[in-house]
């Protein structure tokens, strides 16, 4: 492995999480380049003080860079760009991308002497923009002991080493569906409360000091849904998105968790009603409208109001 202790560094994708990762480096010291297509999120890294570039071929040869992107097939139009020039240490990809993907570009990377880790993180915009992000990291363990001084100033030490490369993944899409189960859930339970004329927020603060609570009840719901802000800053297209990848990645292997096979069709349907940038906790406007402000959406309106 290149063992370049070079500071520099090059984030790729700079929307909600891309661009907060980037804020954070830069705060820990780290010489930080962007690189996203759009220019409105590459204006708003320059007014934090990060240089950018429209050309990501520029970026060919930096030392480390962490990828935030949208999906697995940028990943692997991403990567041997970045390989094209030598110099390269470690590429940490904290996209919620596919165990296949990273497989192959894990083999690619260490073909020319480079690490590449998949570490998909959680926590949203606050943890990364706060270095206080969770990761689900898939490495061998030379390629992770190039990548930590990265995913400790991304994560302040909380990550967890899975396994071999696409490990993390896996466990990061069983967490997603597990968090799109809960948000259905936890919905569908306070509206019950609600139709007894209980007050939600009275529900869910006892419940989540019970058996049944969970970051759900005890944060999402109170923070984004019950106030109807719904301004978590992750789209519903991307939770919708890594539920259903969650239960393609299941089946590969022979499994068929029936339950997360429901909960990902709910959200397709909610995905239908609601559009791609719709809030993820605006799944609580589809399951139990009547607890949430916003209320239930209009037919045949998808929202626009939230964040992609």
């Amino acid at each position: 492995m290149n063992t370049n202790t070079d500071r520099r560094i090059a984030v790729i994708g700079l929307g909600s999480m891309g661009g907060a990762m980037a804020a954070t480096l830069h705060k820990a010291g780290w010489d930080v380049i962007g690189f996203d297509p759009s220019e409105p999120a590459r204006t708003a890294a320059a007014q934090t003080g990060i240089p950018t570039t429209a050309n990501i071929d520029d970026l060919a040869g930096t030392p480390y860079a962490v990828l935030s992107l949208p999906a697995a097939t940028v990943v692997e139009a991403t990567v041997p760009r970045l390989l094209a020039a030598p110099g390269t240490v470690a590429i940490i990809d904290t996209t919620t991308s596919e165990p296949a993907t990273s497989k192959l570009m894990a083999s690619l990377a260490e073909a020319q002497g480079a690490a590449f880790v998949d570490s998909p993180v959680s926590g949203g915009r606050d943890g990364a923009a706060a270095g206080t992000l969770s990761a689900f990291v898939g490495a061998t363990d030379a390629a992770l002991a190039v990548a930590e001084p990265v995913l400790l100033a991304l994560t302040g030490g909380k990550y967890n080493h899975i396994g071999g490369p696409g490990s993390g993944n896996v466990v990061k899409l069983l967490n997603n569906v597990l968090a799109a189960a809960n948000l259905v859930s936890v919905g569908e339970a306070l509206g019950v409360a609600k139709a007894y004329g209980i007050d939600p927020a009275k529900a869910a603060a006892s419940i989540s000091e019970a058996s049944g609570g969970s970051k759900v009840s005890a944060n999402m719901y109170p923070n984004w849904v019950l106030s109807g802000t719904h301004d978590s800053g992750f789209s519903l297209g991307l939770m919708a998105r890594d539920a259903a990848l969650a239960v393609e990645v299941a089946a590969q292997i022979g499994e068929n968790p029936a339950l997360l096979a429901a909960v990902a069709g709910q959200w397709q349907e909610a995905l239908a009603v609601l559009g791609p940038r719709a809030d993820f906790t605006e799944i609580a406007r589809t399951v139990a409208p009547a607890i949430t402000p916003a209320g239930a959406p209009d037919a045949g309106a998808p929202s626009s109001t939230a964040v992609a």
